[in-house]
């Protein structure tokens, strides 16, 4: 009881953490040093009805745009968060998944990738990276995405070669189908000459008794 009373006289004196000054203190990861949301926490936001625009480049290649105002689903704690009028410049790889529902109605769902680019605070007209920097920060984004899936890819051949090593070869089948001919031991040998023998002392008799008769 004396421990109970004494933890939780404890933990009615520390201050609750504040969510805004939280947001703000500087954090690390992997060596670098970085300040807002936690890695590891989430979103959750609402999208207007937006205008998505396309048009198509390639048989293959689509060039898109869509503008929209997405809001919270909950509510940002009172004084965390950048201030308002700072922009962010995200660059975004994802999977699109559509399905056609009528000739004008798809359902569509969209999950992947968004890289933060660069950012320009509020009131100020620069952004944090220059059109060079943020182009270089897009091939460093790629080049990570494209050898995760070279990985991948070999994963997936190692496995393919693992099983086609641990399965019998089509050769190997064919040989094993083969009757086995197993060969005669001596005693066989023996068994068939008995009766050639046989039949060789009856032709001899045979040849005798017509000389004899003659």
């Amino acid at each position: 009881m004396a421990a109970q009373s004494s933890s939780a006289k404890r933990s009615m004196k520390e201050p609750k953490s504040d969510p805004a000054v939280s947001y703000n203190d500087f954090k690390e990861s992997e060596g670098q040093r970085y300040t807002g949301m936690k890695i590891g926490r989430s979103h959750k936001w609402h999208y207007d009805r937006g205008e998505w625009k396309e048009k198509k480049i390639t048989p293959d290649l689509w060039q898109i745009g869509y503008a929209v105002t997405k809001r919270r689903a909950g509510r940002a704690p009172e004084g965390s968060g950048v201030p308002v009028g700072t922009e962010y410049h995200w660059y975004i790889l994802a999977h699109q998944n559509t399905t056609k529902r009528s000739a004008n109605d798809y359902t569509t769902s969209l999950a992947g990738l968004k890289f933060k680019i660069a950012h320009k605070r509020a009131g100020s007209e620069k952004w944090s990276a220059t059109p060079k920097t943020q182009r270089k920060r897009m091939i460093m984004f790629l080049e990570g995405v494209i050898a995760d899936l070279e990985k991948q890819n070999q994963a997936g051949a190692d496995v393919l070669a693992a099983r086609a090593k641990g399965a019998p070869s089509e050769r190997s089948k064919t040989r094993a189908a083969r009757p086995i001919v197993k060969r005669a031991t001596p005693r066989r040998r023996a068994a068939k000459r008995v009766p050639f023998q046989r039949h060789a002392r009856r032709a001899t008799r045979v040849h005798h008794l017509r000389r004899s008769s003659t």
